[in-house]
């Protein structure tokens, strides 16, 4: 009987069974190497190089909005002390100058350390013509009755203002930030 059915194969002249057979399929041993999944060291090495690239601006960004932030502080820094120096001329009853020096980028009040603004961050003085000290030394004169001579001091620091107003009739001292405009 020659008859196969998958419960019975095929038996080989043997005796045993005949080799397994499957149509399309290779012999054993004789596959193909396949492509393993993953990366190549190229396809690594360009992501890398993308993400340096990209981190690198991110930080510089981060360095320019810290410099802002900087600013921003001495900015309010300055207005304190500006009202630090108002109150004492009232509470002493006599005159008290608030001095600014350009050059070294550095104001003091009356009686208090001298401030020394950070890195990045220019400063210009408009005050009175008789509040000149020197070349790059000005004041703000501040009065027992809480006026003063009035002035103005402007921080720049990556290209943004920060203005200290100084009112010449109320001493009052207020921080301004410009919108800038896109």
């Amino acid at each position: 009987m020659n008859h196969h059915s998958p419960a019975h194969p095929p038996r080989s002249s043997e005796g045993g069974r005949a080799p397994l057979r499957v149509r399309g399929a290779r012999a054993l041993g004789r596959t193909p190497i396949a492509r393993s999944a993953g990366f190549t060291l190229v396809e690594i090495l360009v992501v890398m190089i993308i993400i340096a690239l990209v981190l690198g601006l991110v930080a510089t960004s981060l360095s320019r909005s810290i410099s802002g932030a900087e600013a921003r502080e001495a900015a309010r820094k300055m207005v304190a002390e500006l009202r630090y120096t108002r109150s004492r001329a009232i509470l002493d009853k006599s005159e008290q100058l608030f001095t600014v020096h350009i050059e070294e980028r550095a104001y003091a009040a009356p009686g208090r350390e001298r401030v020394v603004l950070p890195d990045g961050v220019e400063m210009q003085l408009t005050t009175a013509a008789s509040e000149v000290i020197a070349d790059d030394v000005g004041a703000i004169r501040f009065f027992p009755d809480g006026g003063s001579t009035g002035g103005r001091v402007d921080l720049v620091a990556n290209g943004r203002d920060y203005i200290v107003h100084v009112a010449w009739l109320t001493g009052e001292a207020r921080l301004e930030v410009p919108d800038v405009d896109d």
